[in-house]
């Protein structure tokens, strides 16, 4: 027969609170440090070129959420299927974050090989923000670019 033993807790023992009060001490500790954006050289002034494949809602939404992110960005490149639904997309960014969006109309893609031409179009980024049916299409030549 297997004996049970009854072991007490010791006293030093952490129990949840302690860890807790350890870890939000911890957090905010680390959280005063400050680290250097530039470590050497001056910082980079060119803007990032974003482009975007997909102007629906999805794509107007994460285009004004990416232009949000840092004053050093900009719209380059836009390719959508529906050339009503790209240009009513690029009013509206342009109504939201004036300065930010420079999309020349030679670099508004319309059709289904929109998201080839804003890869070749000399983005820095692109996000992706058609149906998730034709991303597997697009997310490759992404990558790749």
């Amino acid at each position: 027969m297997t004996r049970i033993t009854k072991h007490k807790m010791k006293k030093d023992t952490p129990n949840r609170r302690q860890f807790i009060k350890t870890g939000s001490a911890a957090a905010v500790a680390a959280s005063t440090i400050s680290l250097p954006t530039v470590t050497f050289g001056k910082p980079d002034s060119r803007k990032l070129k974003i482009g975007f494949i997909g102007c629906g809602g999805r794509g107007t939404g994460a285009a004004n959420q990416a232009l949000s992110a840092d004053s050093n960005v900009e719209l380059w490149a836009m390719g959508e299927v529906s050339e009503a639904r790209l240009n009513n997309s690029l009013n509206n960014i342009s109504k939201r974050k004036p300065g930010m969006v420079n999309v020349d109309p030679k670099r508004k893609f319309i059709g289904l090989d929109a998201y080839q031409k804003v890869l070749e179009s000399g983005v820095d980024l692109v996000i992706l923000t058609t149906p998730p049916g034709f991303r597997p299409l697009h997310f490759k030549p992404a990558v790749e670019a």
